[in-house]
C-alpha cells in the first residue's frame, strides 16, 4: 500500500521549511541560461499584457557569489494593468501563488511534496518602479568587495537559519537595504 504524500498546501510552516531548507551553493554558470529560458516563457505568456521589464535578481544574476540555488525573476507590469489577471496568467504557466499584498504577488515553481525539483524559480510581480531589487543588484555587480561581504554574511546565516526563511532575510535585511540605499544615490532614476 502506498503511503499518500501530504500536499504542500497542507503543510505547516515548519514542515515546508524543513522539506525547503535554506541551501546555498558556489555560482553556477547555467543559472544565467535557466533565467533567459524562464523569461522567454513569461514573454510568450504574457503578451497580452503591458509588461514594461522582466529582470534576472536576487544572487543568483550575480556571478561572483554563493547563492541558494532558485532564480529570481522580477515581472514589472505598467501602472494600469490588473495585477490579478496578470497573476492568473503567471498560474496557468506552473508557478504556484504563494503571497499577495497591496501591489505585489510572489510565486513559485520547482517545489514538490518530495523537496525541491531540478530548477527552481521565484517570481516576483510588481508594478512598475518597485524594483529595490534592480538597485541592489546592479551595486553588487559593480562593488565586487561588497558583494564577497554580502557573501560572508550570508554564509555566516545559513546553518543558523537553515530551516527558517524567514529569520534568513530578515538577518539580511539592514545589510541590502544599505546598499539599496546607496544604489538609488549613485544610480537616480536608472529605473
Amino acid at each position: 500500500m502506498e503511503e499518500s504524500v501530504k500536499k504542500l498546501s497542507e503543510m505547516s510552516l515548519d514542515e515546508l521549511w524543513e522539506l525547503f531548507p535554506i541551501v546555498l551553493t558556489c555560482h553556477c554558470p547555467e543559472w544565467a541560461d535557466d533565467y533567459v529560458g524562464q523569461e522567454a516563457v513569461l514573454w510568450d505568456a504574457l503578451r497580452g499584457f503591458k509588461i514594461e521589464r522582466i529582470s534576472h535578481i536576487g544572487s543568483t544574476a550575480l556571478e561572483a557569489i554563493w547563492a541558494k540555488p532558485i532564480i529570481d525573476l522580477l515581472v514589472e507590469i505598467a501602472g494600469d494593468e490588473h495585477m490579478g489577471r496578470v497573476a492568473d496568467d503567471i498560474e496557468q504557466i506552473g508557478y504556484l501563488r504563494m503571497s499577495q499584498g497591496e501591489g505585489r504577488v510572489s510565486f513559485n515553481k520547482g517545489y514538490t511534496p518530495q523537496g525541491f525539483a531540478k530548477k527552481v524559480f521565484h517570481l516576483h510581480l510588481r508594478y512598475v518602479g518597485d524594483n529595490d531589487e534592480l538597485y541592489f543588484r546592479d551595486y553588487m555587480k559593480a562593488h565586487p568587495e561588497d558583494a564577497a561581504c554580502y557573501e560572508q554574511l550570508k554564509l555566516g546565516l545559513w546553518k543558523k537559519y537553515e530551516h527558517d526563511r524567514d529569520g534568513y532575510t530578515q538577518a539580511k535585511a539592514a545589510f541590502v537595504k544599505k546598499y539599496t540605499k546607496e544604489a538609488k544615490r549613485i544610480y537616480p532614476n536608472r529605473y
